[in-house]
């Protein structure tokens, strides 16, 4: 019986939470759909959201022209990283939550480290 891609890719990202978890650092979780892409930083006991930003706010949506493709991303990762910083927070593991890291999820984590996120 074949596995479908949904599956792997969690698969992928339940190996990384683990090695993450170990690790006790924030998290830094992207997840992308076909028109969006989202990036939350996690606290590291895994039971609170320390601070997110995606291309559904406002201020990401109305300086990008398009929500689905690398520049969206990189305003997502600027984003990110500054408010991490509000909050505190220099250093994060990246999980990538299964995806390739390539494209957009690649244009993401670039732009974060840009900014000033360590990881």
């Amino acid at each position: 019986m074949a596995i479908d891609k949904k599956k792997q890719r969690l698969r992928r990202a339940r190996r990384t939470r683990v090695r993450i978890k170990l690790d006790g650092k924030h998290r830094l979780c992207v997840y992308r759909s076909s028109q969006h892409i989202y990036a939350q930083i996690i606290a590291p006991e895994g039971n609170r959201i320390v601070t997110s930003a995606s291309t559904l706010m406002k201020e990401v949506r109305d300086s990008v022209k398009a929500t689905g493709n690398k520049g969206a991303a990189a305003a997502v990762g600027k984003e990110i990283a500054a408010r991490a910083k509000q909050h505190g927070v220099e250093q994060v593991a990246f999980d990538r939550s299964g995806f390739k890291f390539h494209g957009r999820v690649k244009a993401l984590a670039d732009a974060a480290r840009e900014a000033g996120l360590q990881f």
